[in-house]
Parts: C-alpha cells; sequence; structure tokens
C-alpha cells in the first residue's frame, strides 16, 4: 500500500492536572528523523516519545510539538512559612515589652507579612503515568498522521499508475515501429543508390543487405524494451506491496530512464524519437511523485 510522507496529525487530552495537546506533521526526507518539542520538565520522556513515531513512520521528517497547560484548580498551592510567623511573633511580643505597646496582632496582619503566606505552582514530577499518558496521545496522533498519509498515497498511486499504463501504451507501439524503421531505411537506400546511379549500373544487393543489416543492429531496441516491460511489471508489483517502496520504486523509475534513453540515442526515426521523448515526460513526472513516498 501506497504512503505519502507527508500529514498532519493531532490529538489532546488530560492527565496528572495537564492539558496536553499534541501536533505532529511529517514532510518528505531522505531516512527517518523524528524533532520532538515538548517541556524541559518531560524531556526524560523523549526517547520513549521516538520510538513511539518510528513504530508508524518508516520514513521523512516528522516534527511533534507537545504543550501542556495546567488546569486551573492544580495550578496553585498555598504554603505557610510557620517558622516565619512565630519568629514575627516572638519579635512582635519582645516590641510590647520594650515600648509597652497593648495591641494584638490578628490574623489580617499576619497575613500582610512578607513571605508569610506563599503561592506556589504544585508540579507532579516526571513518572511512569505521564509518560504512558504522554505515549498514548502521540499514538493517537501519529494514528490521525498515518491516516492522512495513506489517503495522500492513494492519490500518489492512481497518478503513477495512469502514468505506468501511458508508458505501457508507448511501449507497444515501439514494438511495433522497430521494424518498420528497418524496413524504411532499406527502401530509403535502395531509392538513393539508384538516384545516384541512374540505372546505369545494377545495384550490389549483397553489400545493399549487409549496409541494412549492419543498420538493423546498430538501431536494434529489443533488449532494451524487454527490460522496460520487466520493469512495468516489476513496478506494478511494487504499487501493492505493504512495505515502504518509496526507495525501491525512485530507483526502477532510473533504470526505466536509462533504458529510455539508450532506446533515444539508437533512434534514426522521428516517430520513435517522438514516443521516447513522451515517456521521459511521463517518467520524470513519475520521479517527482515517487519522491513524495514512503
Amino acid at each position: 500500500m501506497i504512503c505519502s510522507m507527508t500529514g498532519f496529525g493531532q490529538a489532546n487530552r488530560s492527565f496528572a492536572g495537564y492539558n496536553v495537546f499534541i501536533d505532529v506533521k511529517s514532510v518528505n526526507h531522505r531516512y527517518s528523523e523524528v524533532s520532538i518539542r515538548l517541556p524541559k520538565e518531560w524531556a526524560v520522556f523523549e526517547d520513549a516519545l521516538k520510538k513511539t513515531v518510528l513504530q508508524a513512520v518508516k520514513r521523512g521528517r516528522v516534527d511533534v510539538f507537545i504543550t501542556a497547560e495546567r488546569e486551573a484548580a492544580s495550578m496553585k498551592s498555598v504554603t505557610v512559612d510557620f517558622a516565619l510567623a512565630d519568629a514575627y511573633l516572638q519579635a512582635a511580643e519582645q516590641l510590647k515589652e520594650r515600648y509597652g505597646y497593648a495591641e494584638q496582632v490578628g490574623l489580617k496582619e499576619l497575613l500582610r507579612l512578607p513571605d508569610l503566606v506563599q503561592m506556589k505552582e504544585s508540579r507532579k514530577e516526571p513518572d511512569k503515568e505521564i509518560e504512558e499518558e504522554l505515549c498514548a496521545c502521540l499514538q493517537e496522533a501519529v494514528s490521525r498522521l498515518s491516516d492522512m498519509r495513506l489517503r495522500e498515497g492513494a492519490f500518489l498511486e492512481q497518478d503513477i499508475r495512469e502514468r505506468l499504463m501511458e508508458l505501457k501504451r508507448i511501449h507497444v507501439e515501439l514494438e511495433a515501429l522497430a521494424p518498420q524503421v528497418v524496413q524504411e531505411y532499406a527502401a530509403k537506400m535502395t531509392s538513393r543508390i539508384q538516384s545516384l546511379l541512374q540505372d546505369q549500373t545494377p545495384v550490389d544487393g549483397q553489400r545493399l543487405a549487409t549496409e541494412i543489416a549492419i543498420f538493423a543492429d546498430r538501431s536494434n531496441v529489443d533488449e532494451e524494451l524487454t527490460r522496460l516491460k520487466s520493469h512495468f511489471g516489476q513496478c506494478d508489483q511494487l504499487l501493492t506491496d505493504q512495505e515502504p517502496v518509496g526507495r525501491k520504486l525512485d530507483f526502477l523509475i532510473q533504470e526505466m530512464n536509462r533504458e529510455v534513453n539508450t532506446i533515444g540515442s539508437k533512434s534514426n526515426h522521428s516517430e520513435p524519437t517522438a514516443r521516447v521523448i513522451t515517456m521521459k515526460a511521463e517518467l520524470e513526472k513519475m520521479r517527482e511523485q515517487i519522491q513524495n513516498i514512503e
């Protein structure tokens, strides 16, 4: 099954006092590469998160963006520094004894004292539960990424199959044209020789046959056409493979292009040359599409 290397997926869930949002996008790349951006306190989970991505993505550059927001009920915690409160009260008693003050220190006065009551953001230390929840959320995002890559891959496969059918059609025409080219060459050579000799000297049939045979051998493309047909069959098979085939298809297109170039270099006729040009254009379009296949 053909899978594209470009796609996007999202997922979010709440756990351990966090609302977590994960975005995953992938683009073309020669190898597998995963980049993860996440809160620094969760950096310890990076390896596990990369493994989660690589279980589904075999090729391409994948960027993972993880953001976390604290839930309102768990964002802050209030703490009282009782040692500092005791010190303040002790200092108040000392002032009363020394200067004869009678006022009592009330709760309102205590709450106004600096650093006595502090609000701190409560953070849960990274643990196995957070790791499992993060990986599960990422797996959900990657699953959606994979679905999008498969949908895009289906369009790529359809386009490649249509172009492959066009190549096969032209291949049949080239097979039919090959012997015609030799026949036309023989007829033109015979006519030219007769025109030059002006019917004064009979045409040397043996010499003419030799020249035609040399031309036929030099312009023979049977081997190239046979190999090209074999490559078409391999391409059909790869398009049904369940494993990533992008690199194999890329190599196969190079081989097809090599055979077509050879046919073009051997061609001494406008008809085969025109078809070779069309095949090269189709192969180039296929190559561009295959660059996006996993």
